[in-house]
C-alpha cells in the first residue's frame, strides 16, 4: 500500500491530502462543541453550515501557504511553521465568519445550547493545530519507516528458486533507500524481476533487504551465473562521478546490460519509476571530477547584457544559449545560417525563457560584414559567443575553400564588426586541432586564433579571447552516438584506427567553462580547458558493447555478438590531439582553465597573408592556398594532397 501512494502522481498527492484535511477540519470542529458542550453534540441547521464550511475556508488558505507542495517524507521545522500560520489564519477567519450569527439558543431537553460558544474558536485552534500537524507527522513516519516496514514484512529471502522466465533478472547495485524504492517498484514490473542486492558496505553483506540478499561484488559472477542475470541497476544517485566511474569499471567486465537511476531530486520526490532507468551514461565512463562553477565569472559579461552568439543553433552554440538565458542577459541575438536549426533553439529558447528575455532570432551568414555591421550596431552588443564554424575535418578537407572562407574570414568579418561598432568582449569557440594541425580545419581555426591575437595589438576597444577544447559529448559530430547506433542495428563499430586517442567532455562542462573563461580574459588570451586524461576510441567501443550486456567479436572470441572494424583514418585526421602549442602556461582562478602564452604576428604581416590567401581562395588555387596557410600556422603538417569538390587532384 505504502508503495503504491509513493509512485502515485504528485498531482494524486496532493489531491489526497486535501480530502484528508477536509475529513480532519469537519472532524476537529464536531470534537470541539462536543467538548466545549461536555456532550456528544448533534450539530443542526446553522451549526451544521458552520462545520461544513471549515474545508472551504481552510483547504485554499492551506494551499496558498504551500502546505500542499513540501514532500511529506521531508517535512521539516520550516514546514511546520508554515503548517502553524496556516491553521491560525484559517480558525481567526473561520472565528470571525461566526460572529456575525445571532447569539440564540437551541432546546436540547435539559439544556438550553448557544449555538456558537466564542470559546470553540480557541479549542478548534488548539485541535486543529494538533491534529493536521501530527497527521503529517505520523506520514512521515510511516514514508521514512518504509523500509523497516518492509523488511520485516519480508523477513524470510524470497524463493529464488521459481523465477519467471518471461522477465529480464536484475541485481540492484545498492541496498540503500533508493535501491530499496527500485526493488519494491519491480515487484510490479512486467518485464524485470530482481534476484539480489548488490553493496559495498560489509556491515550489510549477508543480511536480507526487501526479502532480497545483499551480497559482495566479489559474488557478481557467480549471482550471474547462478540466477542467469541479464542486467545490473545501479541505485547510488547520491554517488560521485568517480566513484560511478569505479563502479561501473567492475561490472563492465561482465556479460550483463548496465543501467542507472536518475539523481536524488527525481528519488526524493518519488519518482523512481522503472521508465527512469537509464543506460549507463558516457560522462560516467570518463570519470571526470566536475569543480564547482564561479558565479561571479559566469554572470561577467552576460547578465543584463546583451549577447550574441553566431552558430547559434549548432551543437555549441544551442548550449551557450541554453546556459546564457540562465543567467538572465537583457538581450539574447541568435545568429545563425542554417534556418531550420535556428527555429529549433528559437523555439526551445521561448518554453525555457517564457517572455522573460527578449530574444531575437536573425538568419545571417558570418561572411556577410555589412549585416553584421548594421546587426551589432542596432543592437549595441556587450558580448560576442563566435560559435560559428565548419568543424566536420573530412569535410572541410574536401571543401577547403568553404571551410578557409567561412573559418577564417567569416572570424576576421565578426572581429572587425567587433571593434568598428564597440562591442566589449569577444569570445572564439576554438579547439584542439588547432595545435599543430594536420588538416585544413584545424588550420583554419589556429588562423582565426591568430587573428584575434593580433587585434588585442592594436586596439583596446574589445576584449578578444578564445577558448580551446576537444571533443564534446552531444555535439553533431560526437563518435558516441555512432557507436551507441550501430551496437543497436548488431554491429559492426567502426574505428578509424586500433591507437587513436581522443579528450572528452560533455558539451555542458565544456559550455560553462568556456563562459567563465571569457570572463577572465584580458586581451589575446588563449585559454585551455583541462579535458582529463585521454580515452582510447578502441577501448570505449569495447565497454559500450559490454555494458550493452553483449560481447566483442574478435579473433580471440569468435563467437562474440559485436565486430569492431577498422576503417583507417580519414583525410586530414592525426592519431592523437594536443591543447598546446609551447609550455608556456599558467594557472587561472579555476583549475580547469588554464591560460597559454602562444607566438602571434602582428597585423600588418597578418594581414598580408591573408590578403594573398583571400585572392587565392577566390581562385580555387588549391596548392597555393595550402603554401599561404604553412606559411601563417606554425607546424600546419598536412597529410596528403589538399582535395576540394570543385578542384581534386
Amino acid at each position: 500500500m505504502i508503495s503504491k501512494l509513493s509512485n502515485l502522481s504528485r498531482f494524486s498527492k496532493q489531491l489526497i491530502m486535501m480530502l484528508t484535511d477536509s475529513i480532519l477540519l469537519i472532524f476537529v470542529l464536531w470534537a470541539s462543541f462536543s467538548i466545549r458542550l461536555d456532550l456528544w453534540y448533534l450539530p443542526k441547521d446553522d451549526t451544521i453550515r458552520l462545520i461544513l464550511a471549515a474545508p472551504i475556508i481552510g483547504i485554499p488558505i492551506f494551499a496558498k501557504l504551500g502546505l500542499y507542495k513540501s514532500v511529506v517524507r521531508h517535512i521539516d521545522l520550516k514546514s511546520m511553521w508554515y503548517l502553524f500560520l496556516a491553521v491560525s489564519f484559517y480558525s481567526l477567519i473561520w472565528g470571525f465568519f461566526c460572529f456575525f450569527m445571532k447569539n440564540n439558543y437551541v432546546d436540547e431537553g435539559d439544556f438550553l445550547i448557544e449555538i456558537f460558544p466564542r470559546s470553540v474558536v480557541i479549542i478548534n485552534w488548539l485541535l486543529a493545530l494538533t491534529i493536521i500537524s501530527g497527521s503529517r507527522a505520523l506520514a512521515r513516519y510511516i514514508f521514512n519507516e518504509h523500509i523497516k516496514f518492509s523488511y520485516f514484512a519480508n523477513k524470510l529471502e524470497r524463493n529464488l528458486e521459481n523465477l519467471d522466465d518471461d522477465k529480464s533478472r536484475v541485481l540492484i547495485y545498492g541496498a540503500g533507500s533508493a535501491g530499496v524504492q527500485l526493488a519494491s517498484a519491480l515487484n510490479i514490473s512486467s518485464k524485470l524481476q530482481a534476484v539480489g542486492f548488490i553493496d559495498d558496505n560489509k556491515d550489510l553483506q549477508g543480511s536480507s533487504v526487501s526479502g532480497l540478499k545483499v551480497n559482495s561484488v566479489d559474488d557478481i559472477e557467480e549471482l550471474i551465473i547462478k540466477y542467469k542475470v541479464d542486467e545490473v541497476l545501479i541505485a547510488i544517485p547520491s554517488a560521485s562521478r568517480s566513484d560511478r566511474f569505479s563502479i561501473i569499471d567492475k561490472l563492465e567486465r561482465y556479460p550483463v546490460m548496465v543501467r542507472t537511476l536518475p539523481g536524488l531530486t527525481e528519488i526524493a520526490q518519488g519518482k523512481v519509476k522503472i521508465d527512469d532507468l537509464l543506460q549507463v551514461s558516457i560522462k560516467d565512463l570518463l570519470g571526470r571530477k566536475s569543480v564547482e562553477p564561479n558565479e561571479m565569472l559566469l554572470g561577467k559579461n552576460i547578465t543584463n547584457k546583451t549577447v550574441l552568439v553566431t552558430g547559434a543553433g549548432g551543437s555549441i552554440g544551442s548550449e551557450l544559449c541554453r546556459q546564457i538565458i540562465s543567467l538572465k542577459p537583457e538581450i539574447l541575438i541568435l545568429f545563425e545560417l542554417n534556418e531550420l536549426a535556428l527555429y529549433s533553439i528559437d523555439k526551445e529558447l521561448s518554453k525555457l525563457n517564457a517572455g522573460l528575455i527578449k530574444i531575437y532570432p536573425i538568419l545571417g551568414n558570418v561572411n556577410n560584414k555589412l549585416r553584421l555591421d548594421n546587426l551589432f550596431k542596432h543592437f549595441e552588443v556587450d558580448t560576442v559567443y563566435h560559435a560559428a564554424a565548419y568543424k566536420h575535418v573530412p569535410m572541410v578537407e574536401f571543401n577547403n575553400t568553404e571551410g578557409i572562407d567561412n573559418n577564417i574570414f567569416g572570424t576576421l568579418n565578426c572581429a572587425l564588426s567587433a571593434i568598428e561598432t564597440g562591442v566589449k568582449n569577444f569570445v572564439l569557440i576554438s579547439t584542439d586541432k588547432a595545435v599543430r594541425p594536420t588538416n585544413t580545419m584545424g588550420a583554419t581555426k589556429r588562423v582565426a586564433e591568430l587573428i584575434l591575437q593580433a587585434f588585442s595589438t592594436t586596439q583596446n576597444t574589445t576584449t578578444f579571447c578564445m577558448v580551446r577544447f576537444g571533443n564534446v559529448l552531444g555535439s553533431s559530430g560526437s563518435v558516441i552516438p555512432l557507436f551507441k547506433k550501430q551496437i543497436v542495428e548488431g554491429g559492426p563499430v567502426t574505428v578509424t584506427d586500433k591507437n587513436i586517442i581522443r579528450y572528452f567532455m560533455t558539451v555542458t562542462e565544456a559550455v560553462e567553462l568556456t563562459i567563465q573563461a571569457g570572463a577572465m580574459g584580458t586581451g589575446g588570451d588563449v585559454f585551455v580547458l583541462d579535458m582529463g586524461q585521454p580515452v582510447k576510441i578502441k577501448e570505449l567501443a569495447e565497454k559500450l558493447i559490454r555494458l550493452s550486456g553483449l560481447k566483442v567479436k574478435d579473433e580471440n572470441f569468435p563467437e562474440g555478438d559485436i565486430e569492431i572494424k577498422y576503417t583507417g583514418l580519414r583525410a586530414g585526421e592525426k592519431l592523437y590531439e594536443e591543447l598546446l602549442i609551447g609550455d608556456n602556461v599558467s594557472k587561472t582562478e579555476n583549475p580547469l582553465i588554464m591560460r597559454a602564452k602562444e607566438d602571434k604576428f602582428e597585423w600588418v604581416d597578418l594581414k598580408s597573408m591573408l590578403d594573398k590567401l583571400l585572392v587565392s581562395n577566390k581562385k580555387s588555387d588549391h596548392n597555393s592556398t595550402r603554401e599561404i596557410l604553412k606559411k601563417i600556422v606554425s607546424g600546419f603538417n598536412p597529410d596528403g594532397t589538399i582535395k576540394d569538390i570543385l578542384h581534386t587532384n
